[in-house]
């Protein structure tokens, strides 16, 4: 939980930093002709809008995405799992792949994936079952 609490935190600053970038571009798109009529500012036109909307959601969850599989990828462990001196490896042992890491965050379902422990004798996570880490 510690790790979470803590890869939580560095995520916040990642997700600010890349929304920050998004508003800052459509910002200069603004200044130089673009419209955003109908909409009273740009954080309501990137959550209303029928188009955008759906593409801004999308690229918070890959940049999330990304930091989890760069950091499971190359080391096994992300900022937090480092400082609490946890690592993720490959059943084979070695680094997750892309496609592992991908199956992991995709099983996760926000800590549900953690209920198989309940009904398996080698207390696997769900994610680590089908990902094989």
């Amino acid at each position: 939980m510690g790790a979470w609490l803590y890869d939580l935190l560095v995520i916040a600053a990642i997700e600010r930093l890349a929304i920050i970038i998004v508003i800052s571009g459509i910002e200069i798109a603004i200044q130089i002709g673009f419209s955003i009529e109908g909409y009273t500012d740009i954080s309501d036109y990137l959550t209303r809008d029928p188009i955008i909307s759906p593409l801004f959601i999308a690229y918070v969850f890959i940049v999330a995405a990304f930091f989890y599989t760069y950091f499971w990828a190359r080391a096994g462990q992300t900022v937090g799992m480092k400082a609490w001196k946890l690592q993720v490896i490959s059943e084979f042992d070695g680094n997750l792949t892309f496609a592992q890491t991908l199956i992991r965050m995709a099983t996760a379902c926000l800590g549900l994936g953690n209920i198989l422990t309940v009904f398996n004798s080698n207390n696997r996570f769900f994610l680590n079952y089908f990902s094989h880490s």
